[in-house]
Order: C-alpha cells, then structure tokens, then sequence
C-alpha cells in the first residue's frame, strides 16, 4: 500500500533543509510525495524559489499565495491566517498518512494545528534546538514540537530537551541534522567555474559568503549592523557572495543598503541561486560571516571559519569554527583578522561537526518507511506519569 506524505514548505532555506530527504522518498515506488507550497517560494522579489521544487521534479499538490508585500510585525501572523484558511481542505481532502515539516518558522506550527484537528501523524524536523535571541522562531518551535507526532532531532542535546519538555522518547529519533547531507552528496564546482558562471573578469579569488537577517531585538538597526559587515570586508579587501535577506520584518532597511552598494565590485548580491551554484559557494569561501544558522551549523562540514555577528544565533551550541562577534566595524574587522589566521584555520581544520555526519536522510527515510504513526497518534501521556521514563 503506497503511503502518502505530504510536506509544508515556504522559503528557500527551510526547503533545501530536507531536499535530500525529498529524494529519496520521491524515488521510493511505495511513497507518494506531494508538497504544499507557500511564502516566499511564489514571490519574485525574493527568487521565485518555486522554480528550485520543480526542478527538483518534486510534486506540488497546490501553490497558496500568502505573503504580503509588508515589513511589519503584523505580517507574518496574517500570513499565517491566509496559509491555515486556503490549506484546512486541501490537507482534509488529499488526507495523507504523514505530515512533515522543518524548522521554526510559522508555516510549521499551521502545518502542526492542522495535522492535530485533521487527526493526521505528524513530524517535526529540528526541534529540540533553542537560541537565546529574541526571534519568535525560537517559542513556535517549542510549541510545534508539543503539537507534533514524532520528532527528528539533530543532537542528544535537542533530544533531551524535547524530553524535559515532556515529550516520550519513544517519539524522539537523534538522527543528526539532515541539512548537512547535502555537503557530503553535491560535489562543487570549482573557484574557476564560479567566476565564469558568474562572468567575473576579476578579483574572487578568495571570498566570503555573506547571510544576515534582521531579529526583533536588533530591528532599528539591523541594517546599520549589515552595513557595518560590508565596510568590514571592504576595509580587509575580501570580496563576498551576498544572499538577499529573508521575509522578516526589517528586511527591507538591508535591501536598501544592498541597493546602496549594488555598484560595488567587491560584492555579488543575489536572491536566489540554484542549489549546486549556492553550495559551489559555501564550499570555496574562506568564511561565512553575518547571523545565519548555517554559520553555526552546517560550516563545520565544509569546514570553513564562521563570523556570527550581534545577537542572532547566541545560547545555540556551536561548533570550534564559530566566532561570535559584536556589531562595530572594529569588532568585525578584528573577527576576520582571526577567523584568516594560520592558527585558527588550523582550529577549524580538525573541527568535527557535532550536528552529524551527513548520513541523516537515509536515517528519517527508514524511520518514515518503516513505522506507522498512527499508533502513537493521540498524544494522551501525562509529563508528570513519564517524567522518568
């Protein structure tokens, strides 16, 4: 009997955190794997990431247009509101044996509320993790992990979190981060293939790989940090590879300060890029700097030295690689400095990734291949009655 899953997706990043495991269940004869997609994925001015799913020949069960062209703190939950309404019936009517989500933004504690009322297994990718920011992120996906079925965590850290949440471990798989499968599985073009790709006459021989996204703690002057960055590699003569930021509000201050240095050719500024050019990047960069979680947990596969600058990613463990640095030009400046030396490169040389080996999505696969969590479905276990289980 073929089983059917149905996935939630809505911007670049969250997608390509599971694209391996997509994969492999959209080769496997006995599944059938339909996604919804949302968000930033059918918006132009953020790269129209839809295009990515469909080359992957990946199928979408239906495209739902919900994100406002708006900055404000409003935005998103109305976004959510417009995601919940136009998916209630399409999930009811297409009624899959397993939902599966990633990460924290709000598309996944919607795809959590309905796999509840539908009475539909769901599971959870990277719960479990916890930051110490500001960012709303960081409580919806404590409350979708309480929301879903079955959780897929990335450490025994993020595994005994979930426990002390109350959650059964008999629901909790320590799998690694899948987002690191692709590292090990894409093989990267060359320094020289990138400036033809990108038709660069010169210059680009060493780079960094620049990923910033406005919190709500550091708003009013998220563009003003992002700014201080590109003075920074400016000052150290590095050139850089510099993403678009996400939907969050704030997000428009940086692209105006993107617009602003447009004409530089120290940087290219891109809003999408294709999978193996973006990973072709991340691979032949001497460092990744601004507040992505890929900083902190993905650049230890590679490995290359990560710049987390201000408050974005703090109380997250990291790995040897990371740098955490403060929001001035002179902070920065000195950051790069070291993060460039002989004996930090040698640091991050022997570092090993304590998020997982990059075998993690074969692992969620024969979790999902082989259980039916239909049979743990109704989460009617009292905290106090497993508190020692």
């Amino acid at each position: 009997m073929t089983k059917k899953i149905l996935a939630f997706t809505a911007i670049r990043s969250e997608y390509d955190l599971l694209s391996s495991l997509y994969r492999l269940l959209n080769e496997d004869d006995g599944i059938d794997l339909k996604l919804i997609v949302s968000g930033a994925h059918l918006s132009r001015t953020y790269g129209y990431t839809v295009d990515d799913i469909e080359n992957d020949g990946l199928c979408i069960l239906t495209k739902i247009e919900t994100l406002l062209d708006s900055d404000t703190k409003a935005s998103r939950i109305k976004q959510s509101a417009i995601l919940m309404q136009s998916a209630v019936d399409i999930v009811a009517n297409y009624d899959p044996d397993l939902i599966i989500y990633a990460g924290d933004r709000e598309e996944v504690i919607i795809a959590s509320l309905i796999g509840g009322y539908l009475e539909i297994p769901t599971m959870h990718f990277f719960g479990g993790d916890h930051v110490q920011d500001s960012h709303i992120d960081n409580p919806v996906r404590h409350a979708t992990s309480k929301l879903s079925t079955v959780h897929m965590v990335s450490t025994q850290e993020h595994y005994d979190r979930l426990a002390k949440m109350g959650e059964m471990k008999s629901r909790i798989y320590n799998i690694g981060s899948v987002a690191l499968d692709k590292f090990v599985n894409e093989k990267a073009l060359s320094k020289k293939q990138l400036r033809e790709y990108f038709e660069i006459k010169s210059g680009f021989d060493g780079f960094a790989l620049l990923i910033f996204h406005p919190i709500p703690e550091e708003r009013n002057i998220s563009a003003q940090i992002f700014e201080s960055i590109l003075l920074s590699l400016i000052e150290k003569n590095m050139n850089a590879f510099v993403s678009y930021p996400n939907i969050d509000p704030g997000n428009k201050a940086i692209v105006a300060i993107i617009e602003k240095h447009s004409d530089n050719p120290s940087f290219i500024f891109y809003k999408n890029q294709p999978r193996k050019i973006f990973l072709s990047i991340y691979k032949n960069a001497d460092l990744i700097i601004g507040n992505s979680s890929s900083g902190i947990l993905e650049s230890a596969s590679i490995p290359i030295p990560a710049i987390n600058v201000g408050f974005r990613q703090s109380g997250r463990r990291a790995n040897e690689n990371v740098i955490y640095t403060g929001k001035s030009i002179s902070e920065i400046s000195a950051s790069i400095v070291k993060a460039m030396s002989d004996e930090f490169k040698e640091i991050v040389k022997n570092t090993h990734n304590i998020y997982g080996d990059g075998n993690s999505s074969m692992k969620a696969f024969n979790v999902i291949k082989n259980n039916d969590f239909n049979k743990i479905l109704f989460k009617n276990e009292d905290i106090l009655e497993n508190a020692h289980e």
